[in-house]
């Protein structure tokens, strides 16, 4: 079925797919806070580290005990135009008993930054982590966060004066990969993307980053589009010699995310793995 055949904004409006998610979220903020909190109070947490000019880029760093070398480093959904890293902290809970610290990066949103300042400042972000702590990272990211986070795998480091494997492997949560079907949709009016910077944003597109790995998870009961994302480019890099997996894991697509959070589910001690294989 080509998408010429299917309602997109149906199929890319995740709010209106997942009537409860005002719950959903409200019940994630109150996790997240009450996790920083515990954090803080323990002396674990450093929040709001500056890497740019604005309030919202900046990291919150949530240090495992003990620390084993390694980070991994977390970036939020909400269709590049909402939504806050402080709302998911309480992900930080799924790694930090396998000695892995994680940092969740914040950035500004569209409109008033268009989506390739977003991928950058990602970048910024990246190399303000590698300046302060001069290891690899891990990237996972949700939504918008699993195409940042599928870019940051297949950024040039090099030009931003990192290693050519700052981000040897990551994890990609029902994102967007291939950005030309939004261009018609309502939520374009904040994007602004024409089809040309569409693609040019796309990393379905980009050269595939060969020898690093991408594993991409989708909720079982998303749609097709978000399911098509994530296989596609999983099927794309993988025949161009990126280490790729795809998976359907229980869920919508925001409760495909609750694993995450808990250091005794599978999802969270694949990411263990990954993390340990990717960082030595």
């Amino acid at each position: 079925m080509s998408t010429a055949d299917i309602d997109l904004e149906a199929e890319y409006n995740n709010r209106a797919r997942v009537p409860e998610h005002p719950e959903i979220f409200e019940r994630w903020r109150r996790a997240a806070e009450d996790f920083r909190n515990r954090m803080a109070a323990d002396g674990r947490a450093a929040l709001a580290i500056p890497y740019g000019n604005t309030p919202r880029q900046a990291i919150d760093l949530f240090a495992a005990k003990p620390e084993a070398g390694r980070l991994a480093v977390f970036i939020h959904g909400g269709y590049w135009r909402s939504l806050e890293p402080q709302m998911f902290s309480h992900l930080a809970g799924g790694l930090l008993p396998s000695g892995i610290s994680v940092a969740f990066i914040g950035y500004d949103l569209c409109p008033r930054v268009p989506v390739p300042g977003i991928v950058a400042q990602i970048g910024q972000a990246c190399a303000v982590l590698w300046r302060r702590f001069a290891r690899p990272m891990f990237v996972y990211g949700h939504s918008a966060g699993g195409h940042l986070a599928a870019c940051a795998l297949a950024t040039d480091w090099r030009a931003l004066g990192l290693p050519e494997r700052a981000v040897p492997a990551a994890t990609a949560i029902s994102g967007v990969f291939d950005l030309t079907p939004l261009v018609g949709l309502s939520m374009n009016a904040d994007l602004r993307l024409d089809p040309l910077e569409a693609r040019r944003v796309s990393p379905l597109f980009w050269p595939a980053p060969k020898d690093r790995s991408l594993d991409l998870i989708v909720g079982a009961d998303e749609s097709r589009e978000f399911l098509r994302q994530s296989r596609e480019i999983s099927e794309a890099w993988g025949r161009a010699g990126v280490r790729t997996r795809y998976e359907e894991a229980p869920g919508n697509h925001f409760t495909v995310l609750d694993a995450f959070g808990d250091p005794q589910s599978e999802a969270s001690r694949r990411l263990a793995r990954l993390i340990d294989t990717a960082l030595g």
